[in-house]
């Protein structure tokens, strides 16, 4: 049985649909993640999950049991669903103990003194029970809003994107400390959020959504290696995609060399495609009889991301080691290793002659 199953829904405001026809499953213990840019109807999705929204089409079910449809929408509180907000939403005038404890007072008080004991060591924040939140930084705060909504013990956990407020090294390092804890507790999460390494760091399992659909739910390494859609490929990491023409069904031609791999099914001889290109595809080496020149160069620390243009104007990117410096405008001797070949139909431009 699913923990969370999300059944061909849609979430309307009056005429306008944001949420088209969405499916996709969590199994117990599993974390999901809805990735996209803003504006493409993942808070939507998660609001319905949690109770919020009413959907328009289809239906959600929790632990097997249907909470939202049609016919019936079970309130928030009464789903055993636990939320994690942005901007944490502690409260100020209650200590960290209390905090915490607030979701379970029905409790006898023995038991939620054991249980708040209990997730200030599973967060890391020991000895932290009688402070206040203000005295505390937000990657902190950020962990006891996450064992606050961890103390009734939910079904499902809700994080509307509880990182963004961070910079990006605490971001991705506090989403990884939270997969640890949620996993150690066995809980069944789903993040929002529109960054894709937070999305890397934190989840099983992503689904990748524009214009309120889900393009492609997939592993982390899938959605890299293989997407579905020439917008996962334009959104999941970094790379650019190059014109190409199909020779047979496992070459394809481009102006930087003939590739072979999968050519999508359908295209025949003389297709046109674009063909994904990341930049750990294009490799330095100053022998190689291909040059390319430096027309922009970013630095990352241990490597540099040159923006390399190619005889003709095309234009690639390649992640090079610091050490080997080069300027702008110098030319860059590549040699073109792609080992996963992503090949997608060309789009058709509206009134054009369709390809025989």
């Amino acid at each position: 049985m699913s923990a969370l199953q999300v059944s061909n829904v849609s979430v309307s405001y009056g005429s306008n649909t944001v949420v088209h026809d969405v499916s996709f499953a969590l199994e117990p213990g599993e974390i999901g993640c809805l990735l996209g840019p803003s504006g493409c109807g993942k808070t939507t999705l998660l609001r319905a999950i949690a109770g919020f929204e009413d959907v328009s089409q289809g239906a959600i079910s929790i632990g097997g049991a249907t909470v939202s449809s049609l016919k019936r929408t079970l309130p928030p509180e009464k789903r055993a669903v636990g939320m994690v907000f942005q901007d944490f939403a502690l409260f100020p005038h209650l200590t960290i103990a209390d905090n915490i404890g607030f979701g379970i007072r029905e409790l006898a008080r023995s038991e939620q003194k054991a249980r708040i004991r209990e997730l200030l060591e599973l967060v890391g924040m020991s000895g932290f029970g009688t402070r206040y939140p203000h005295e505390l930084s937000g990657g902190q705060q950020q962990r006891i809003a996450v064992a606050r909504a961890l103390a009734p013990r939910p079904d499902l956990l809700l994080l509307d994107e509880p990182f963004s407020s961070m910079d990006v090294e605490l971001r991705e390092q506090l989403a990884a400390d939270v997969r640890g804890i949620l996993k150690k507790e066995g809980i069944t999460a789903i993040l929002v959020t529109h960054d894709q390494n937070e999305a890397f760091a934190m989840a099983d399992v992503i689904g990748v959504m524009f214009d309120g659909r889900l393009q492609q739910w997939d592993t982390g390494y899938r959605l890299y290696h293989q997407p579905a859609t020439i917008s996962v490929a334009d959104f999941i990491g970094q790379g650019v995609l190059i014109d190409g023409v199909v020779l047979d069904n496992d070459r394809v031609e481009t102006d930087l060399v003939t590739l072979e791999g999968r050519v999508p099914t359908g295209c025949k001889p003389g297709c046109k495609v674009k063909v994904l290109v990341r930049p750990d595809d294009i490799i330095h080496d100053d022998c190689s009889p291909r040059k390319a020149i430096i027309r922009k160069r970013e630095f990352r620390g241990a490597s540099y991301l040159y923006t390399l243009e190619l005889q003709g104007g095309v234009r690639l990117l390649s992640m090079v080691h610091s050490h080997h410096d080069h300027a702008v405008g110098e030319n860059l001797g590549i040699v073109l290793e792609i080992e996963h070949l992503v090949v997608f139909p060309q789009p058709q431009v509206p009134g054009a002659a369709s390809q025989e």
